[in-house]
């Protein structure tokens, strides 16, 4: 009787096993990623060179806001591409003090059912090692990384280390962590240029002079890697933090595993030495707006790259976006803001070296300006934009011509006499990549500088070409060709 009880039991575990891995596998296909599953290794530059970077905002992306249904999603991400998943800030929010729509504070709110529905900013933490109970438990969060794991994409979060929320426990504990002003009292942040408050009355000030609030900070940061397993962080206005606490902290963090550092700011300074690995391609995502709303033209545009290649080292990487949590709220959608341009600016976020981004609800055409203390949710019908961004998430990760890391593809400006037409060549060992844009509202002509047959990336399928043949773009019309 002992001798069956001890065959029995290792077979019921085989025949489970076999029975999960088949619906596992089931599930898998239809959602068209692969069966397998493995460890995935720590983030690395050859990740980095083919990746698309995903902003996801957990409260806004799904009615119930969490962890869970975001999980669900997790699959289709990588149809668009997407190898890096960035999540917005997933901590408790500070009640005192909480932003409501309009600038004000929730608590002037004398309607009860109103006030409750004022969420806060995200960016105003209370605690650096919870998760904000409101997206789930840790739990939750967990699955959210391994799922992500298990489908070749990391997890870095959203870190804010500039300041924190008033019910922060620092605030009482340990004062002196933060900014005060000559009376002896915590003070918001502070704009250095000019001295006075960026109006985020929200958020409490960290003064970096404390090196015992530093050693917390980066003790904090450090908990995420070495026990949840993430891969690294996006710093919010990482710029308003000394450098020397980023020469201190991130090869601290460095040490504990692979990881992946985006700062939120363009300063070249902050990638240097094997800080930060991408920044915000600002400058390159205002000349975007500013040349369909006409206050600038493509000339500067072409400057702009061109002095990248000396403002910046060849091993520096810059993030590429049409939109981002801020500027949805804030300055408006990618349709307001870019109209007819828009699929052309988006196709450049590829095009140009660097990593584009993905903004929670771009891919399905979001065309509203999602609330930012409050609760709101993302439409999702899959629709053109869907279809658009499938295809560069597709040509972004298999051609080396669009590598945008740190042994990045060439860049090559080519000169033609119209002055609304750009046509930009990426280039790496064998493969080439050719992008030619109109990037105004009428329909322009030019006589192509390059000869060859190509693939048409739109059209899919071979196009012959010879020098100085002419070709007409509609407005706002490009074309990527490929060599085949």
């Amino acid at each position: 009787m002992n001798i069956i009880k001890k065959l029995w039991l290792p077979i019921l575990v085989l025949f489970l096993f076999v029975s999960c891995k088949d619906k596992k596998n089931e599930a898998a296909q239809e959602l068209d990623i692969p069966q397998e599953t493995y460890a995935l290794e720590d983030i690395n530059d050859a990740v980095l060179e083919s990746s698309v970077i995903y902003e996801a905002n957990i409260r806004q992306y799904s009615e119930e806001g969490s962890f869970e249904a975001f999980t669900k999603d997790i699959p289709q991400l990588k149809a668009l591409g997407v190898k890096i998943i960035w999540l917005m800030p997933i901590f408790p929010i500070s009640e005192t003090k909480r932003k409501a729509t309009g600038g004000d504070f929730a608590y002037k709110i004398k309607d009860e059912a109103a006030r409750k529905k004022i969420l806060g900013s995200y960016y105003a933490v209370s605690n650096y090692t919870k998760v904000n109970p409101k997206f789930g438990n840790l739990e939750d969060f967990r699955n959210l990384v391994k799922t992500a794991h298990d489908n070749d994409m990391y997890v870095i979060l959203d870190w804010v280390p500039n300041h924190t929320g008033w019910d922060h426990e620092w605030i009482t504990a340990h004062p002196d962590y933060y900014t005060q002003n000559e009376k002896g009292e915590i003070i918001d942040p502070v704009n250095p240029d000019t001295g006075e408050s960026w109006g985020w009355e929200d958020v409490a000030d960290l003064n970096y002079d404390n090196q015992s609030m530093r050693n917390e900070m980066i003790a904090d940061m450090s908990y995420w890697i070495t026990e949840e397993d993430i891969d690294g962080f996006r710093c919010d206005v990482a710029s308003n933090v000394p450098t020397d606490f980023w020469k201190k902290a991130i090869p601290e963090l460095r040490a504990k595993k692979g990881i992946f550092m985006l700062a939120e700011a363009w300063q070249p300074e902050l990638l240097k030495d094997h800080l930060f690995d991408m920044a915000y391609n600002w400058e390159g995502h205002h000349l975007m707006n500013h040349i369909v709303q006409g206050e600038k033209i493509l000339s500067d545009l072409k400057d702009f790259m061109a002095s990248n290649k000396t403002k910046y080292e060849s091993d520096d990487i810059l993030m590429n976006f049409v939109t981002n949590h801020d500027e949805n709220s804030w300055n408006g959608t990618v349709k307001e803001r870019l109209g007819n341009a828009s699929e052309l600016m988006t196709a450049l976020t590829y095009v140009m070296p660097g990593m584009p981004l993905i903004y929670s609800g771009q891919e399905y055409g979001l065309n509203h300006r999602l609330k930012f203390f409050e609760k709101d949710t993302i439409p999702k019908i899959k629709g053109d934009t869907w279809g658009l961004l499938k295809s560069l998430g597709q040509l972004k990760n298999d051609h080396k011509a669009l590598n945008g890391g740190k042994q990045a593809a060439g860049l090559n400006i080519i000169d033609i006499e119209n002055s609304n037409v750009l046509i930009l060549e990426r280039v790496k060992q064998l493969e080439k990549l050719t992008f030619i844009g109109n990037f105004s509202s009428e329909v322009q002509t030019i006589k192509l500088p390059i000869s060859g047959s190509f693939i048409d990336f739109k059209a899919n399928q071979q196009v012959d070409y010879k020098s100085e043949q002419k070709l007409q773009l509609a407005p706002w019309e490009f074309k990527i060709l490929l060599n085949p």
